[in-house]
This record gives C-alpha cells, sequence and structure tokens, in this order.
C-alpha cells in the first residue's frame, strides 16, 4: 500500500504511540528519552498531567465558535502573556509561521501609513521564519528559497551579529520600516549574539523610526531561562513579538504581541484567522504558562543549564573535532568540524531523540521540566555518540 501523504518531509523509519514527560515510546514498545520536544514544542514534555487536564475539560465544554464573536479565554490568555512581556495588545493564529506573517502585514502597514509605498524589512543570513512565501522570503536560507522562486519583494538580508552591517543597510534603504530577527537563530545553528546585540539594535530601531521585530517562536515560553529572551536584556522591549511552539505545548497556537509605534495597526479586516485563538488552544496555553509559573520551570532551566553547560565541556574537551559548544537556557548547538546528520539515526538506535541543523550543529532542545538524572543522560548518551563518530570518521580519513 503506497502512503497516500504528500512527501514535504524527509521522515525517519520511526513511530511514537506514547509519550510521558521527557520519554516517548515507539509503536514496538521501545523508549527513548526525548531531547528535542518535537523543535521546542513540548516544553512541559508529554501527556502533562496539568495540560491535559484543562485540554480534556475544554474539549468537552466548548472547541470552537468564531472570532466573529468574544471569546474569553482569548482575552484571559492575552491579558496573561502582555503581563509577562510588557506588551500591549496580541493576535492570535495558529503557528509560528503565521505569527510572522502578522508581523510583516504589520510592518507594510507601518510603512505605508508612513507614507512609504514600497515599505522594506530589513531580515538576517540564517535566520528562519517559516515556509509560506513572505516567511521563506525572510528566512536567511538559500535551501529554503530554491524552487519558490519569484521571492515576495520587500525584503534586505544582513549578516547576523553584524551591527555595522545593519548601520549600512538601515542608511542605505531610506524605505526601510523594520528590523525582523530571532533573538538567538535555532535553525542556523543555535547561534548566539553578543551581549549588546538587541540592546544595539532596540536602540538603532528608536532612532530611525523603525520596528524591532523579534522571533521568539523558538526562544520564547521559558526555552532560554526566561519567559521571553528578550528578557535577558535590561530595560528592552520589543515593538512586535511572535509566539508558539512552546506556547501550547503541541496544541497549535500562535501569537503575534505588539507594543509602542505598533500598537493598532492592524484594524478591523486588515488580518484574521479562522481558529486562531479558539477556546481550545487558549485553554491550553493558560494551562502552559500556569505550570511554567507555579511549578518553577523557569529556575529549572537556569540551574541545569549550568550542569549540562560544565558537562559538555567535561566530556567533550580535547576533541579536535568539536569545534564550539553553544548553549542559552535549554538550547544546546555543538558544532563539529565536519558534516554530521548520520548522528541523527545514531541517536536513535541508543534511545535519545537528538537533531542536526546548519549541517554540523547537533542541537538539543530538551522539554524544560527534565530533572538532574535524565540531564545527565542527555551529557553521557550525545557525548559518547559524538567521540565515536569522530573517531570513525579519523579512522575513514586514513583508510
Amino acid at each position: 500500500m503506497t502512503n497516500k501523504v504528500m512527501p514535504t518531509y524527509g521522515r525517519l523509519n520511526i513511530a511514537f504511540a506514547e509519550g510521558k514527560g521527557a520519554w516517548l515510546t515507539d509503536t514496538e514498545g521501545k523508549q527513548y528519552l526525548d531531547a528535542f520536544s518535537g523543535v521546542a514544542v513540548c516544553n512541559l514534555g508529554h501527556a502533562h498531567p496539568a495540560v491535559t487536564a484543562a485540554i480534556s475539560d475544554q474539549a468537552a465544554t466548548l472547541i470552537h465558535t468564531s472570532n466573529y464573536y468574544q471569546i474569553p479565554l482569548q482575552t484571559e490568555l492575552a491579558e496573561k502573556l502582555t503581563a509577562l512581556s510588557g506588551m500591549e495588545q496580541v493576535f492570535f493564529c495558529n503557528s509560528g509561521a503565521e505569527a510572522n506573517e502578522a508581523a510583516i502585514k504589520i510592518a507594510r502597514k507601518y510603512g505605508h501609513n508612513k507614507g512609504i509605498d514600497k515599505p522594506v524589512i530589513i531580515v538576517m543570513d540564517g535566520s528562519f521564519h517559516g515556509r509560506t512565501l513572505a516567511t521563506l522570503t525572510a528566512t536567511g536560507n538559500p535551501k529554503v528559497h530554491a524552487g519558490f522562486e519569484p521571492l515576495v519583494a520587500g525584503f534586505v538580508r544582513v549578516p547576523y551579529d553584524d551591527l555595522d552591517a545593519l548601520k549600512m543597510a538601515i542608511g542605505h534603504w531610506p524605505e526601510a520600516v523594520a528590523v525582523m530577527l530571532e533573538p538567538i537563530q535555532g535553525e542556523g545553528g543555535v547561534r548566539v549574539p553578543d551581549a549588546d546585540y538587541l540592546a544595539e539594535i532596540r536602540d538603532l530601531c528608536t532612532q530611525r523610526k523603525l520596528l524591532m521585530m523579534l522571533d521568539e517562536v523558538q526562544t520564547g515560553i521559558g526555552r532560554t531561562g526566561e519567559w521571553f529572551a528578550f528578557q535577558h536584556s535590561e530595560h528592552l522591549l520589543p515593538d512586535v513579538m511572535m509566539l508558539a511552539k512552546g506556547l501550547g505545548n503541541g496544541m497549535p497556537i500562535g501569537a503575534c504581541l505588539v507594543s509602542g509605534a505598533a500598537v493598532n495597526v492592524l484594524q478591523a479586516g486588515n488580518h484574521g484567522s479562522t481558529f486562531g485563538g479558539n477556546p481550545l488552544a487558549c485553554r491550553a496555553a493558560l494551562a502552559v504558562l500556569d505550570v511554567i509559573e507555579t511549578d518553577k520551570v523557569l529556575q529549572n532551566v537556569k540551574t541545569l543549564n549550568a550542569v549540562m553547560v560544565r558537562g559538555f565541556e567535561q566530556a567533550l574537551a580535547g576533541q579536535e573535532g568539536v569545534k564550539t559548544i553553544r548553549a542559552a537556557g535549554f538550547m544546546f548547538g555543538i558544532e563539529l568540524l565536519i558534516p554530521c546528520f548520520e548522528l541523527v539515526q545514531q541517536a536513535l538506535d541508543k534511545g535519545i531523540l537528538i537533531n542536526v541543523t546548519a549541517d554540523k550543529v547537533v542541537r538539543l532542545l530538551p522539554p524544560l521540566v527534565i530533572n538532574r538524572d535524565e540531564a545527565n543522560q542527555i551529557i553521557s548518551t550525545v557525548s559518547e555518540l559524538i567521540i565515536d563518530f569522530l573517531a570513525s570518521k579519523a579512522v575513514d580519513s586514513v583508510a
């Protein structure tokens, strides 16, 4: 029997039947430690009892009405997110790409309101913002663009973590209306910028009256040890912030938050979403936020980040094939000197889920609720895999 699912993914030959906490069980009954969280989605692990109870109760009460009507749970979630972030308004959608689409429309409308006929958004090399036509154009990866030209006009790209290049672009493009970037590049290889990078961009955007738009789809909802990655910088608030992934712990929900100059840019009829912010998704998200707050999840991330960074540095010390170890909260990137995609399957064979991105970066995004034993197991298993992999490649090169 042929598979009727469109082949848009290079899937591994494995399927999971159930999950609990940081663990998944495949259809053959084998258990795996999940150090990837469904690409930073299941921040509270799998089948978290509070989230499960909230979804079950809401599904038996009311799943969907329409944004033609008031949705109290949506209002409650917006109030919670704005209180946690300092932002002022929220548009709800269903994914990170949709949140980024909303941000792009806000930037263009902002530009048109200023009399700019062809507004330009400055974006970054190595970024990832989604796979719709606008968001794949904003994405700084030629592989994502290939086959989908002509791309959407109105984007200018500069190197990430390069303030001089950004200043030159702003000076060269008087039509610039916004700077759109990830606080930490995830798909780009867990690239952590200089400590003052975001603050400098905030100052530039304020001076030039540009919108600072932060894609926190992967970094938001506690992934870096703060609610949002921008909160690691003092006195910094973006004009637009995009969320998804961990917000629903697996329930599809995205959010585009605005403050300052971006408030009220979109008016009735300018944008919308059939499913965005429905009662079921909002109830799940509220449960997620409540668990992170009451169970001191952010403190767990901060504590175990230090343990894991130290553990990887000690285990991989002296390995010439390891270029660098980068980390922010529970985002870990171990960059090797050679491509290492085969490590994903080797890790599966060892009972652990990992990812390789940007060809050479082992990316780990464990659930924010793992305990110390699980953290140590990730350290030991992944380090052993990398050491054995590098040793085998050294033998191959000699042969």
